[in-house]
């Protein structure tokens, strides 16, 4: 995910798998402690029609309404089923060949631009945020994400709400990850507070970081911010979706 041709890792990986109809192409994923994944899912995942997500996706997208920004757009399978339900839907993502996938595929609106320029758009410019594919985790950290989510906030109307699926790093008994854990906590970082790069072939990514949290440590960045948790959507394993609304908004 980089916004140079040459280094968008991501990018390609994607390209290639529009390119090969939708089906797997490896994703290699790097953590700066030496640990290499490649996901079992791979990149298909990132084409998978309405019917294929997860019953967390499915109910929380549900709760998606009006003007929607799509952070962290990828393949565009969020902005496509929205779209074709009759909502205006502006699709980013730092990834160019994201966004040339999204266009191939049909998003109307879709154009490259990271999480931190979010404050180019106008105020309350947007009705619902959606952060799917376990995209709470671009906030990369605790400050950044506090910073960003008064900057949603702007942008967003009265009654504007983040649908935000993430990750908690704890659900697992991987000692590579309990290290991993334990080493961001020695550098004063939250535990799940990955720094990665994605490979495809040739092609490597920057390193970014990118969080994975709790519910419990979610509500903690979200205090301040005028953000606060609605619903949870959640089933068996570590992967959540919260609704997010602001607190004058919430349902009393």
């Amino acid at each position: 995910m980089a916004r140079k041709k040459d280094k968008d890792g991501y990018g390609a990986e994607i390209m290639a798998a529009y390119k090969a109809a939708g089906h797997d192409v490896p994703e290699i994923i790097e953590r700066n402690d030496g640990y290499v994944d490649a996901a079992r899912t791979g990149s298909a995942s990132y084409f998978s029609d309405h019917t294929a997500w997860h019953k967390r996706e499915r109910l929380a997208i549900k709760m998606a309404s009006g003007r929607v920004l799509d952070i962290g757009c990828g393949a565009g399978r969020f902005a496509l089923y929205l779209q074709s339900k009759g909502l205006s839907v502006t699709a980013i993502d730092n990834s160019p060949g994201a966004i040339k996938v999204c266009k191939l595929r049909g998003v109307k609106t879709a154009m490259v631009r990271p999480i931190s320029e979010i404050t180019k758009f106008n105020a309350q410019s947007f009705d619902t945020i959606i952060m799917m594919g376990n995209n709470f985790g671009l906030f990369g950290g605790r400050e950044k994400a506090k910073r960003l989510l008064r900057q949603m906030f702007s942008i967003t109307t009265e009654e504007g709400r983040i649908i935000a699926e993430a990750t908690d790093p704890y659900q697992t008994s991987e000692p590579e990850h309990l290290e991993y854990f334990k080493l961001n906590r020695s550098r004063g970082r939250m535990p799940g507070q990955l720094r990665l790069r994605v490979r495809h072939k040739k092609v490597i990514g920057p390193w970014f970081d990118y969080l994975f949290v709790s519910q419990k440590e979610m509500r903690e960045i979200l205090e301040g911010t005028g953000w606060e948790i609605r619903k949870v959507f959640a089933e068996s394993g570590p992967s959540y979706v919260a609704v997010i609304v602001k607190a004058s908004s919430q349902e009393k």
